[in-house]
């Protein structure tokens, strides 16, 4: 199999729930390639190739850079979304703006309905921007392993007057082996024998993926055994560095800082430990919710959290770490104020990073929920799949919709494995866990069904399209994980 086929599987292997007749705006891609100079009022935004050290080794992966080499972009709230989006990368791919809400044609899933973005192409995006929040923008194609993706900061005027530090912390897993690789080996033997040699990414590394029966943690219950993670990676990192080689970030002694965590990893999840100082979460997914204290918070892949810190004036220096769900790896960064002595900190630690569940989702609150109405639209999923043939699907309703339909979904989890369900073009709230309706759920764009669980969602109808549910962990979607939002023509 050929790269470039390995590169749309993400589509392919992903049907449609059920088959209702669509109706969408005209598209505006595929569209020929455009000159730079049609784009010379916009901001610029490369996908580029870089190096960078894991472990003491080079590793050639993705970036997304503005001219002044700023990796990714921080924009103004209620403005515009105005970028010539260029691809030096030397092979096709899309970018998706995760968290914001984009016209269809301009999401970034490939033929749905954009083309590939080719070498040496640009495509200008504008759009509103929207609310402020913390989001971010990754490939939707298996190079999102080799860390295509990038923070997208929307500050709002408060956010930029309020006296504190920003910080941003994007996680990822790591490893030399490529994607391609990882998901025939998950496949078996079969699909990993059809894995093409000589292909044009990093070779180098441990195998990877680990198939059923060589599980990296398992978790058994009464239902039998909780599947963790399914591939061992070579490293977790955060900002592109190993807490073996940690970003050490100067603050203030005894100051405040925001931290904006997004979990960019593509089959793990963390919680963050805080340490000694009580954070208040104060944001998921960029919206805001009723301030939380605690020193630990989970977050699912394609998740955000934004967590505020009031620093001791003690001059000491301070880590902020992931932990890896069901292991002691760790990933982090530290605060240091001036003058701090900074520790070495193990990539292993001494803890077993928890287990991710609902518990903390049901103490969620939003400061804007949806405004109070039924449901137009009620539709049921199941989420099935399991290791051996790793074969992960949506099976029930069909989501059509009509615009302005207020719309509840819930998502039943048969399978032993989680998933963080994200859904496109749209924010909705956490509306029940189990079968039992939540009051003021938190507002999202993606939220973790554990196995033998459900969740239930709800969101207003307010952009048309053919819009992506989907599981955010790479290899379930790739293997079929995905599901499609259809808007129907109103009448």
């Amino acid at each position: 199999m050929k790269r470039r086929q390995f590169l749309g599987r993400l589509l392919s292997g992903a049907a449609l729930v059920g088959s209702a007749p669509l109706w969408l705006p005209a598209p505006a891609w595929p569209q020929p390639a455009t000159t730079p100079s049609s784009h010379a009022d916009a901001l610029p935004l490369t996908i580029s190739r870089r190096v960078i050290e894991v472990k003491g080794k080079a590793a050639n992966v993705f970036g997304l850079v503005q001219p002044n080499g700023r990796h990714g972009l921080i924009l103004d709230a209620d403005g515009q979304f105005d970028v010539a989006l260029g691809n030096e990368a030397g092979e096709p791919t899309l970018i998706h703006w995760h968290g914001l809400t984009p016209p269809w044609e301009m999401d970034g899933v490939p033929d749905n309905p954009a083309a590939l973005l080719m070498p040496h192409e640009s495509r200008r995006y504008t759009f509103p921007v929207g609310s402020g929040g913390t989001h971010w923008m990754h490939a939707h194609t298996l190079q999102e392993q080799n860390l295509l993706a990038a923070p997208l900061i929307v500050r709002t005027v408060e956010d930029v007057k309020r006296d504190e530090q920003e910080v941003v912390i994007l996680l990822h897993d790591f490893s030399f082996t490529p994607a391609e690789e990882l998901l025939a080996n998950l496949k078996g033997p079969a699909a990993a024998a059809a894995m093409p040699k000589g292909h044009d990414t990093m070779t180098d590394g441990m195998a990877g993926a680990m198939h059923a029966g060589h599980m990296s943690g398992t978790v058994t219950s009464g239902m039998g055994a909780m599947d963790l993670n399914d591939i061992e990676y070579d490293a977790y990192l955060a900002n592109d560095r190993t807490l073996d080689d940690p970003e050490v970030i100067a603050v203030e002694n005894g100051g405040r800082v925001r931290l904006r965590i997004i979990n960019g990893a593509t089959a793990t999840a963390f919680t963050i430990d805080t340490g000694p100082i009580v954070g208040q979460l104060i944001a998921v997914d960029g919206q805001a919710i009723q301030p939380m204290a605690g020193s630990r918070f989970p977050i699912s892949m394609g998740q955000r959290l934004d967590i505020r810190l009031e620093l001791p004036k003690t001059g000491e220096a301070h880590p902020v770490l992931a932990l890896r769900e069901g292991s002691n790896e760790r990933t982090g960064v530290i605060l240091a104020p001036p003058g701090a002595a900074v520790s070495k900190l193990a990539s292993q630690g001494e803890d077993t990073g928890p287990v991710v569940g609902l518990e903390f989702e049901r103490s969620l609150a939003a400061i804007m929920p949806l405004p109070n109405r039924p449901a137009d639209r009620r539709f049921a999923l199941t989420l099935t799949g399991d290791m051996a043939g790793y074969d992960w699907q949506i099976a029930g309703d069909a989501l059509s919709v009509r615009q302005g339909d207020r719309v509840e979904v819930v998502m039943q989890n048969v399978s032993m494995m989680a998933h963080p369900m994200h859904l496109h073009g749209h924010h909705f709230q956490v509306v029940g866990i189990n079968g039992l309706p939540l009051r003021g759920g938190a507002v999202r764009d993606t939220v973790v069904v554990p196995p033998m669980t459900s969740v239930a969602i709800a969101f207003d109808a307010n952009n048309s399209g053919r819009w992506p549910l989907h599981c955010h962990h790479l290899y379930h979607m790739a293997s079929g994980m995905m599901s499609f939002l259809s808007y129907r023509k109103a009448g």
